[in-house]
């Protein structure tokens, strides 16, 4: 579930009247998501129409201090036309508020459903969003370090230890020479800008064919610009286990992102490094819930072998069957 923290009726129309949105119709608690407590709310609306917006309460796990930076941003893309969810401001021009004793904002609602089995068309549209998303950013002054960039990556394989082989046999040994690797061949001179970072299909509103809306931008940072494609790459080609390699799909992908942004061609030399670094990323984030995650907890845990799936499809296949042919 995703509401950690209830919301009394009485407290959230109290709340309500800090913005110019009208009054409370109705709300409900959104099950999906495991970081914050969010709720869907239906007011009059200023001009009496209606509106719909989400409510959403940070939990722990949430930094606090990185929210005005995602505020920012989104404010700054959604300004320059991306389809993003921006922050609703009160009358006092304040985006992020108290409520229930946790850190609160209230969001635009964009609508749309995520999909579960991309299919080309989808996927060309999201690349050409995430492209439409890097032309946006720029001139973005905000700066947010990836904490699970490489040496975060290194924490995390030393934190899940000998536990990565209760995952699969010898997949310890396999993540440090995956480890080691990368430290030797990690690119350092290609652009750097705001990423992403978790363009998962989940993370992207479908109306059909037709991106309505990129959501979740509480993973953002910045880092290498390809690196956020190649993250995207992986999740929406492959089959959600890792087993099955959708060219059709993954090709789409990046025609979608050459018709808005495009790579520069040290970007597409380097999308394999960087692929084999997101899937291990995920292997590695996935594994550590997996080890540290009871059984009996209500969270449903992620496999981590779908990602070293991923990785040795990246690791083996060549370029041109993965990313298309070069820019």
């Amino acid at each position: 579930m995703a509401v950690y923290t209830q919301v009394p009726a009485e407290a959230l129309a109290e709340f309500l009247e800090l913005y110019d949105v009208g009054t409370l119709l109705a709300a409900k608690g959104i099950a999906e998501g495991v970081e914050n407590s969010n709720y869907l709310v239906d007011t009059t609306g200023a001009d009496g129409k209606g509106a719909r917006f989400i409510l959403t309460l940070y939990e722990k796990r949430v930094d606090v201090s990185d929210l005005p930076f995602f505020m920012a941003l989104l404010d700054h893309v959604g300004a320059r036309g991306c389809p993003v969810p921006r922050f609703i401001h009160d009358r006092a021009g304040a985006a992020l508020q108290t409520l229930c004793g946790r850190p609160a904002a209230l969001i635009e609602f964009l609508s749309g459903v995520s999909v579960t089995q991309p299919t080309p068309p989808q996927a060309h549209a999201t690349g050409a969003a995430l492209g439409q998303f890097h032309c946006a950013v720029e001139g973005f002054d905000g700066e947010r370090p990836n904490t699970l960039g490489p040496s975060g990556w290194h924490r995390l394989a030393e934190d899940c230890g000998h536990g990565l082989d209760h995952i699969q046999p010898c997949l310890e040994a396999r993540v440090r020479a995956e480890l080691d690797w990368l430290d030797a061949n990690w690119p350092t001179t290609l652009e750097r800008s705001v990423i992403h970072a978790d363009l998962f299909p989940d993370n992207v509103l479908m109306r059909g064919d037709e991106v309505g809306g990129l959501i979740d931008f509480y993973f953002s940072c910045t880092d290498i610009r390809a690196y956020d494609l190649a993250i995207t790459h992986g999740a929406w080609s492959f089959s959600p286990d890792g087993t099955a390699f959708h060219a059709d799909v993954a090709q789409a992908l990046m025609a979608g992102y050459a018709d808005t942004h495009g790579l520069t061609g040290a970007e597409y030399e380097a999308l394999p490094v960087l692929a084999r670094g997101a899937a291990l990323r995920f292997l590695l984030t996935r594994a550590y819930d997996w080890i540290n995650t009871p059984p009996t907890a209500l969270v449903t845990r992620k496999d981590p072998l779908a990602y070293l799936r991923r990785l040795e499809t990246y690791a083996t296949e060549s370029p041109a069957l993965l990313f298309g042919p070069e820019p």
